[in-house]
């Protein structure tokens, strides 16, 4: 449901909570999210309140977002894999697409050529994908028991302006993309979806839960703060 509280336009997403929560999402959209109780006044009075701060970090979110940018497929050119860049080199004899081999994304020349730009991308989104998945499964299968949880299934996939979310039957979904970050920033994400099993909303008791894992993790979550726009193709 779409609102306006002065000059802040929100979505506003109501459920069974016990305060009001607002968020700026990594497209850049205002989310409150507020008690079933709480009716269109009240909620419009929450986000005036802080309008201060959703004003910031709007401009904050500007100025973290400017360094999105579609890299270039060219020689060269530098794509992450677990928090380390490695460089792009084109291989005449490729018996696949794509591939990480010695240190360097080996590319195939005939496959460009012959597929297209758009599809040597997909192979890199195939290849995190591909990746992600025993990692992610790996990560989530030892996390779990400290959290005290049992998860359904794990997917690897485009998420849009996600990194991850906890779906239905517990199973946790996770955008590819985030294979581009380190292993402890995979880790906060994974202790993060673990923890909604126990709590959907961002409450306190959620972050305590989270804390009681990984006792940096706001380390973690500020690095994927201010990397997350970086980490595209």
């Amino acid at each position: 449901m779409k609102m306006r509280a002065q000059d802040i336009e929100f979505t506003l997403i109501r459920s069974a909570r016990k305060t009001a929560d607002i968020v700026i999402e990594r497209s850049g959209e205002v989310i409150v999210r507020a008690p079933d109780g709480f009716d269109d006044e009240e909620v419009r009075e929450a986000v005036a309140d802080r309008a201060l701060w959703v004003h910031r970090s709007l401009a904050e979110w500007e100025d973290l977002n400017s360094s999105r940018r579609l890299r270039p497929l060219v020689q060269g050119q530098g794509f992450a894999y677990l928090g380390r860049s490695y460089r792009l080199k084109f291989v005449a004899d490729a018996d696949v697409p794509l591939r990480l081999k010695n240190g360097r994304w080996e590319l195939s020349e005939a496959f460009v050529a012959t597929e297209g730009e758009p599809a040597a991308r997909k192979a890199f989104r195939d290849f995190y994908i591909a990746k992600g998945f025993p990692i992610f499964t790996e990560r989530v299968h030892n996390l779990a028991p400290l959290v005290g949880v049992e998860p359904g299934g794990i997917a690897v996939k485009e998420l849009g302006y996600h990194w991850a979310s906890c779906g239905e039957g517990g199973t946790l979904n996770f955008h590819w993309k985030a294979m581009m970050a380190p292993q402890t920033v995979i880790d906060y994400l994974v202790v993060h979806e673990l923890c909604h099993l126990r709590h959907r909303d961002h409450s306190d008791a959620f972050w305590n839960e989270v804390d009681k894992v990984l006792p940096l993790y706001r380390e973690r979550k500020e690095w994927l703060r201010v990397n997350g726009a970086a980490l595209d193709l």
